[in-house]
């Protein structure tokens, strides 16, 4: 098992330590439900330095990204981030990850932390223009800080502006006492926030400032328990549940970063696929009948016909009711319609809903 920077904090914190991708991580500390209450309305920190950081630089670094993601990084300015993933040649995704422009030259993609070694070779396998890669993984620390107060709590400790900043844009500066910090306005929480990545040498002090300066908004930790009930509550997608090797992301509703407008690894069959209309598609749903969904639990419709899978379920925290996700046929994709969801060998009756759950 690997540790982070911070493990000796979590575990002196109490947290409940579980093998998460190869790493000794801290899924709770006071309770899931706790947790995410305290990040909807107020502000918590996780630690997910376990995540993937690669650097790409180089005249062509832009042109590999082009081919190796569906979305269109021409797009980008410095200082910008977007999300995209990385097409496999069989119709699915090797991995979703975040592409930052750091200057023309310059990028950082992050990506999930037990698909670093597959995503590395991945797009090794496409840089045939000498471009500069570097694999920062295991010196990069990450924490996100998320919830409405997350500006509030963690002003104090840098001269960047943070409530000015604007979604999905990142900025270098001073945090902490620490230079070269990438301050970040993204999250996997749909509560606000920002991520900040540092060197690991920095960890600890970083960590006792934002609990320091946090402190007057009763600031706490978070487990990886909670930041998966509040993505699903938004309905992102978890790769490895929702996404994997086999789903398209055009069937997962992830035709919002596809674009057409380059070629890039098995473009044009995913532009077919889009053309021709898909077979199945991820959606959300919320239990009617009493019962919680499950990775891998069957749907089926009224007549007993299985007709999908369940990919994420959960209680919600912050609705007091049942949701999960899953692939279901087309024909049964429609907000409203009524599906079923087999546990333990009963249909318990579900409907279709929009994303995100919570709203």
């Amino acid at each position: 098992m690997r540790n982070t920077a911070l493990t000796e904090k979590h575990i002196a914190l109490g947290a409940k330590m579980v093998p998460f991708a190869g790493y000794n991580m801290p899924v709770t500390y006071e309770g899931i439900n706790a947790e995410h209450a305290t990040v909807r309305n107020s502000v918590g920190v996780f630690d997910v330095s376990h995540m993937g950081e690669f650097i790409l630089k180089g005249e062509n670094a832009l042109d590999l990204i082009q081919r190796v993601t569906s979305n269109d990084a021409s797009k980008l300015y410095d200082g910008k981030v977007q999300y995209s993933c990385l097409p496999n040649q069989d119709g699915g995704i090797v991995d979703d990850l975040l592409v930052y422009r750091i200057d023309e030259k310059t990028y950082m993609l992050v990506v999930n932390a037990s698909n670093i070694e597959k995503d590395w070779n991945w797009i090794k396998q496409f840089n045939n223009q000498n471009v500069e890669m570097h694999n920062i993984s295991d010196k990069t620390s990450l924490l996100a800080i998320q919830g409405p107060k997350a500006a509030d709590a963690l002003q104090s400790l840098t001269d960047v502006n943070l409530a000015s900043m604007e979604y999905y844009t990142f900025v270098k500066g001073t945090f902490a006492g620490v230079d070269n910090v990438v301050i970040s306005a993204t999250g996997y929480t749909g509560a606000g926030g920002f991520e900040i990545y540092f060197d690991n040498e920095h960890a600890d002090k970083i960590w006792d400032a934002i609990f320091e300066a946090g402190a007057a908004y009763n600031i706490k930790p978070i487990g990886l328990g909670a930041r998966d009930t509040l993505r699903l509550e938004m309905g992102f997608c978890l790769y490895g549940n929702d996404i994997d090797d086999t789903t398209s992301p055009i069937e997962a509703g992830l035709g919002w970063i596809t674009k057409f407008s380059k070629p890039f690894t098995n473009s044009d069959a995913l532009q077919a696929q889009k053309e021709a209309g898909i077979q199945k598609k991820l959606v959300g749903f919320e239990m009617i009948d009493r019962g919680i969904p499950r990775h891998d639990y069957e749907i089926a419709d009224a007549d007993g016909n299985i007709i999908g899978k369940v990919t994420s379920g959960t209680q919600a925290p912050s609705l007091q009711k049942a949701i999960g996700m899953g692939y279901v046929a087309k024909e049964f994709s429609k907000e409203g319609t009524e599906i079923f969801i087999n546990i333990r060998n009963t249909p318990i009756k579900a409907k279709v809903v929009k994303f995100p759950f919570y709203k």
